[in-house]
């Protein structure tokens, strides 16, 4: 990749800045510069939430940084445009309450040029958790709607979980015979245990930047990050062979991706775990955030609406004992339960927290 141009670079770094010190100090009027309308908006609103949190929460950052990559970029005389990957470091609390929390965001950024220089005009986030609205359902009506396709990429075979983030868990079958792969290092098929709380953080820590190559990557990944997750605790697949049933994935057959929408879909999971059920992946719905462990499951609705489009799984607490959350499509360590700092949170965001039963 070509160098960049000094022009574009200055007013990158000058975008960067000020959407630091709007982060840091919930300053608003940090972002009077930012020249898209929108995005200003956008950075606005979350600097609000998130100053109205602080006022009831540990939760505010004493330092922090943010590390820009290009990814990258093209330019003609009239316009240039960036693919920026900032990586956010915070530090939040005080003492032996004090935590690390990190994301990752991608934007889109267009350029134009004015007086001789370069000034942003437009900025789009890239991966925002709202994204995900194209993937809605129920679990047993469908994960889509009538008259929708599931996109199909194709990806790398199934590998069970194993290799210091859980022995293979075998296949809850539900009644029904499991499949030839289910189980192909030999032993019971099926396995009825507690639930590896510390295996679930552990998997969740490894793999919250970066994809696990035994799974397909989907755009909108957090709910196969948390399904994956739930699996390295020792959640046993219920497998069906029917995508609207069980909650299972077995990655290439033929020319198709084979899973269950609960394990890739935030609402069909949501609906899973919303189910009682003998045996296999259960869970209990609790009414507070701090009621959960880490291992347990929250599910986001945006807008109130009763579609919930993003799932997180809770890795650690603060020094309020409120959850801290790891998640994918924004790639996400140890981020405050409730999410005011995302693009995709709105006054009307209503939460669902899971708590997974400890015996299967």
């Amino acid at each position: 990749m070509p160098e960049l141009d000094e022009r574009i670079k200055k007013a990158l770094v000058e975008y960067v800045n000020a959407v630091n010190e709007a982060d840091l100090n919930r300053s608003p009027e940090a972002l009077v510069q930012v020249g898209d309308e929108a995005h200003r908006w956008r950075l606005q609103r979350r600097a609000r939430a998130l100053r109205r949190r602080d006022a009831a929460s540990a939760a505010r950052p004493r330092r922090g940084e943010i590390r820009a990559r290009v990814l990258r970029w093209s330019a003609g005389e009239k316009e240039a445009f960036v693919d920026l990957q900032l990586r956010i470091a915070r530090a939040c609390g005080t003492g032996a309450a004090a935590y690390a929390e990190e994301r990752v965001e991608r934007e889109r950024i267009r350029l134009v040029p004015f007086g001789g220089e370069w000034r942003l005009d437009r900025a789009e986030p890239l991966g925002d958790e709202r994204s995900s609205a194209a993937l809605l359902g129920s679990g047993t009506e469908g994960a889509l709607g009538a008259g929708s396709e599931w996109p199909v990429a194709p990806s790398v075979p199934f590998i069970p979980a194993r290799d210091g983030y859980g022995a293979w868990q075998g296949i809850a079958s539900g009644g029904v015979q499991a499949a030839p792969w289910a189980n192909p290092y030999g032993g019971t098929p099926a396995r009825s245990g507690p639930y590896d709380r510390e295996a679930a953080v552990a998997y969740a820590e490894a793999w919250w930047d970066k994809a696990n190559p035994a799974y397909e990557l989907f755009e909108v990944n957090c709910t196969n990050y948390v399904s994956q997750c739930l699996f390295a605790g020792g959640a046993p697949m219920n497998y069906t062979g029917k995508r609207e049933s069980g909650w299972w994935y077995h990655g290439l057959s033929g020319s198709q991706e084979r899973w269950s929408y609960s394990w890739a879909v935030a609402n069909s999971l949501q609906h899973f775990l919303s189910q009682p059920r003998p045996a296999g992946l259960r869970a209990l719905r609790v009414e507070r955030p701090e009621q959960l462990s880490p291992g347990d499951v929250i599910c986001y609705d945006w807008d109130g609406t009763g579609q919930f489009r993003h799932n997180t799984i809770v890795t650690a607490t603060d020094g309020d004992g409120m959850p801290l959350v790891n998640a994918n499509t924004v790639p996400s360590r140890h981020r405050y339960w409730d999410y005011r700092d995302s693009y995709a949170w709105t006054e009307n965001t209503r939460y669902r927290f899971y708590h997974i039963e400890a015996i299967f």
